[in-house]
């Protein structure tokens, strides 16, 4: 087989000498280089610690996952000129260079269609030497940043300072009289009031731009500099009152000692014991066999689990302690494990959910390069089936003008009925800020006709318009229920919906059946929140995964 040759035992590329204080207290073993992951460095480390808490404010059904590696090769660097201005939580501001971790500083939530500003803590800080771009405001506000930092702007969610590179990726950037989210240097009177009280009157606000902050010029200064970027609880800060983002998840790094910035990219933290340390949290007595689900984070069965084959021990290690799990995945490597999660499922309850949104390999090839086609995904939802095993196929995204068409829902939906999938869920395409602005980009290349209809779908942020979501669950419904995938079918139970909640009432049937894993608050997907929004596959970047 293909993965043969990325067998542990087949490349053993240990780098010694290597002294990393951090992956040292992580209880670092070795670290690994491969041709196989050409730029990666695996480090090896012996973990304290498999079962992950997840977040109430998370939103998803579920209480626990497990993430067998750290680090991400798709990572995105962001940084501003150490004299920038922060917006603290007691209304002060300090330059970004003074910022440390712990600070309380003022963020932004999405609040259904609003965003709200909100205290955050910085989690991570860290320097850099980029080259230096200056963005002036109309209202005089300028900033100095990298062309890999973002801003929030009005309506086009957040862009990048400016281009990528020759034979980079494509990506949405700053233009003139685009409209920057925040308050610029005019800073509100309620804020400078009450500094003293340690307390900003702007905290549960609505964001909206108080001051003229069209983009009037980016200019490329033609030298490099040192910047600073902070990682905080919500993703982003305000910077000299403008609405900055940040990286997301490099705290991790910076806490085993690695750098936050390149580090993240290239340092891929492996937790080699994870299923020896799952076993001893699971033999608890405060255990409570709570359902896991895997894949909400990081995919289980990306490439390197093809190195290091640690999902059979963590699926006996669930099975054995009698707690029930989920996965979701795109990769066909879950072929590998089926005979150990079907004796697994002889146990406790299993999940399995496949990801598949494309009849059609050439675009799907377009749209999500990288990934399994349509015909190995169908493959392996059968091989599931054959295993004896549930199936779930999540159809999404629908993407309008491209998939959404009668004809393409009725194929799609006869090939995942043909290789027997339990249940189907049907999801419209979402564009988060970060996804939004690639896949604008994307289609402005390769359907430059579906731009202007896009902006009439998508006028109010994330999801598309109320009326587009009744209109396509209008078109799916008869589709479902002629397959079987329908409330009154063969496979009742399973369902199907856009999830988008305000349109009509669902309850748990309307999960695909198989991807459920029963729990104490009623059901679960892997990877789905209850609402369908924010639905995300794990272990993909905005280019594989566009919701």
């Amino acid at each position: 087989m293909r993965w043969d040759a990325q067998s542990i035992t087949a490349d053993d590329g240990a780098l010694p000498g290597l002294d990393r204080t951090g992956l040292a207290r992580a209880g670092l073993v070795r670290s690994v280089r491969t041709p196989d992951f050409a730029g990666i460095t695996f480090h090896e480390v012996l973990a304290k610690s498999a079962l992950s808490k997840v977040p109430a404010a998370s939103r998803m059904p579920f209480g626990w996952t497990v993430n067998p590696y750290r680090g991400c090769s798709h990572a995105c660097r962001y940084c501003l000129g150490p004299e920038t201005p922060v917006l603290l939580a007691d209304g002060r501001q300090k330059p970004i260079r003074e910022v440390v971790v712990g600070d309380l500083v003022v963020g932004t939530e999405l609040d259904g269609t609003d965003r709200r500003y909100v205290t955050t803590q910085v989690l991570a800080r860290w320097p850099t030497v980029r080259t230096a771009y200056r963005v002036a405001l109309a209202d005089g506000t300028e900033l100095v940043a990298s062309a890999d930092h973002r801003f929030l702007a009005r309506d086009h969610g957040w862009k990048h300072v400016a281009s990528n590179g020759p034979g980079e990726a494509p990506r949405s950037f700053l233009a003139v009289d685009d409209h920057l989210m925040g308050f610029g240097q005019g800073m509100p009177r309620s804020f400078r009031d009450v500094a003293a009280a340690r307390q900003l009157a702007i905290i549960g606000d609505v964001v909206r731009s108080s001051a003229d902050l069209r983009v009037v010029g980016v200019e490329n200064l033609g030298y490099e500099q040192e910047m600073v970027d902070i990682t905080t609880g919500t993703g982003d800060f305000v910077a000299d009152g403008v609405i900055s983002h940040n990286c997301f998840a490099r705290p991790t790094h910076e806490y085993l000692d690695l750098d936050a910035g390149k580090d993240f990219d290239s340092e891929v933290v492996v937790k080699t014991n994870v299923d020896d340390v799952l076993r001893a949290e699971l033999a608890r007595p405060s255990w409570r066999r709570e359902a896991v689900a895997l894949g909400t984070n990081t995919d289980p069965y990306q490439r390197a689990e093809g190195r290091y084959r640690l999902m059979p021990g963590i699926i006996a290690a669930l099975a054995d302690s009698g707690t029930p799990f989920s996965i979701l995945t795109k990769g066909t490597l879950l072929r590998r494990d089926l005979p150990l999660i079907a004796s697994a499922a002889e146990r406790v309850e299993v999940g399995l959910g496949v990801s598949l949104a494309f009849a059609d390999e050439e675009l799907q090839q377009a749209v999500e390069p990288g990934t399994p086609t349509p015909r190995a995904r169908l493959d392996l939802v059968r091989a599931v089936r054959a295993a004896g095993l549930p199936c779930g196929v999540m159809v999404a995204p629908v993407l309008p003008w491209l998939t959404d068409s009668t004809d393409h829902l009725r194929r799609l939906l006869d090939a995942v009925a043909d290789a027997g999938a339990t249940g189907v869920t049907v999801v419209p395409l979402h564009l988060k800020p970060g996804t939004r602005e690639w896949y604008l980009q994307w289609l402005q290349q390769d359907h430059a006709h579906l731009v202007a209809g896009y902006e009439r779908v998508f006028t109010r942020g994330t999801y598309a318009l109320k009326a587009y979501r009744e209109w396509l669950w209008e078109r799916v419904r008869p589709l479902l229920d002629e397959r079987g995938f329908g409330p009154a079918g063969h496979r009742s139970g399973s369902g199907a919906t856009g999830r988008y909640g305000e349109l009509r009432p669902h309850d748990e049937g309307d999960y695909p059946a198989g991807s459920m894993v029963e729990t104490t608050t009623g059901g679960a997907v892997a990877g789905m929140p209850r609402d369908g929004t924010g639905l995300e596959v794990a272990g993909a970047g905005v280019e594989q995964v566009l919701f």
